[in-house]
């Protein structure tokens, strides 16, 4: 189909790629990359470039599977909204409800985590109110992640490894690890990037009666077509999975996972919702289509449209920013101004405020290693981006630039 056609320009949509490839690839910023563009019910753009594993000089390819990281959080936010759809959960009910064992957790007053074995010991305050499920859902839940190094708390995590993907008991392990933690904030005082989407899948596991990773593969997985997505890369697919890289301290790249000896060669003790899955650009995309298509692909029903509006709306208290609630220095895979929470992913509620192109209501994230997606429902537009490199300084920078180029292809607006 010409791009003309559905209000896109090909010129500048060469552009895009050819800027995305001189700007990140050729300057060894990342190895590779792919990027793909839906709109009007048409694939209308694949853009490749560089490599998916350098050191055996292997060139991107459009069925490579890569680590999404956090772009897991949105998919396990459908899942849940799956249950709660089918009436076995709500968004205002108390997490307790569902974990009696978190019936009396407090909010961190002092203490430190303890150097001897058995769970830190803390002095707390009481919550000023119990957490509810939307909390879980928003970031708002008081919870945090070890890697962020920034309080006592997370300090705790580090050591009880609350949510690492072998850690011993899976889901209901770290449930209760969780349960003699105490929380960074009261519910739906803050905002801090969290484990509450793994908690999250636990909550389908526990609703739904199945393993979390079941529930993925047979209630949305296998009915979208999604067969490269998963919490692991098998043999046989080896080939096409990308090796994972880090910023070299004098520039440029160096493995961080080796794609035929990576970590996520065999299942994990910890199905995580919050990050543990591995997919392509395709299987992605085909999630993002269903979302856009108001929770219908190609016949399957997986989430009504209502439910799906849900997604472009702001679930913060009071409407407000992130900007307004982010605990200082906080980590996000989004800039903070104009942008909102909804469920399990970020949702623009000021476009001028962001400093970039868009539309109020699209919703979005991004993984660790600088992958991004994007569906703005007004304007019938999705878009997935893939590469492989943790901790990467231009990790949001390239979603400025990808958003930003994205947007200038446009011809003509549908919203």
């Amino acid at each position: 189909m010409n791009p003309a056609s559905i209000g896109l320009s090909a010129q500048r949509l060469a552009h895009l790629d050819a800027m995305m490839t001189r700007r990140y690839v050729d300057t060894g910023r990342l190895p590779g990359l792919l990027t793909q563009v839906y709109r009007r019910g048409t694939l209308v753009h694949t853009g490749a470039a560089g490599q998916i594993d350098l050191e055996r000089r292997k060139p991107m390819r459009e069925d490579a599977i890569f680590r999404i990281y956090s772009m897991t959080k949105p998919i396990t936010a459908v899942a849940l909204m799956m249950l709660v759809e089918e009436g076995l959960l709500g968004l205002d009910d108390d997490v307790a409800t569902h974990i009696p064992a978190w019936k009396n957790l407090g909010v961190y007053a002092t203490g430190v985590p303890t150097l001897i074995a058995g769970p830190p010991a803390f002095m707390t305050t009481p919550v000023q109110r119990p957490m509810k499920v939307v909390d879980l859902v928003t970031h708002t839940a008081g919870l945090t992640y070890g890697f962020l190094n920034r309080t006592a708390v997370d300090a705790a995590y580090r050591q009880q490894k609350v949510a690492d993907f072998n850690a011993e008991g899976g889901l209901e392990g770290m449930i209760e690890r969780l349960s003699v933690m105490p929380l960074e904030f009261s519910p739906g005082t803050a905002w801090n990037y969290s484990v509450a989407i793994d908690v999250m899948g636990y909550l389908v596991q526990k609703l739904s009666g199945m393993s979390f990773g079941t529930f993925l593969r047979t209630r949305l997985f296998d009915k979208l077509g999604m067969t490269d997505t998963a919490f692991f890369c098998p043999p046989d697919k080896r080939d096409r999975f990308a090796s994972c890289y880090v910023q070299a301290p004098g520039g440029g790249l160096k493995l961080q996972d080796d794609a035929q000896q990576s970590a996520f060669a065999e299942p994990p003790s910890l199905e995580s919702g919050g990050g543990g899955l591995v997919s392509t650009a395709h299987d992605y995309m085909r999630f993002c289509r269903m979302m856009l298509g108001g929770g219908t692909l190609d016949g399957v029903q997986i989430l009504s449209p209502k439910t799906v509006a849900l997604f472009s709306m702001n679930h913060l208290p009071g409407n407000r920013e992130l900007a307004d609630m982010a605990m200082p220095g906080m980590f996000s895979e989004s800039g903070y101004s104009g942008v909102g929470f909804s469920i399990g992913c970020g949702v623009t509620i000021n476009v001028a405020r962001t400093r970039l192109p868009g539309t109020v209501g699209e919703f979005f994230w991004g993984g660790a290693a600088s992958t991004a997606f994007w569906i703005d429902p007004k304007e019938d537009l999705a878009v997935v981006f893939m590469t492989q490199v943790l901790g990467s300084d231009a990790r949001l920078t390239l979603r400025r630039d990808l958003r930003t180029l994205v947007y200038s292809a446009m011809t003509e607006s549908f919203a």
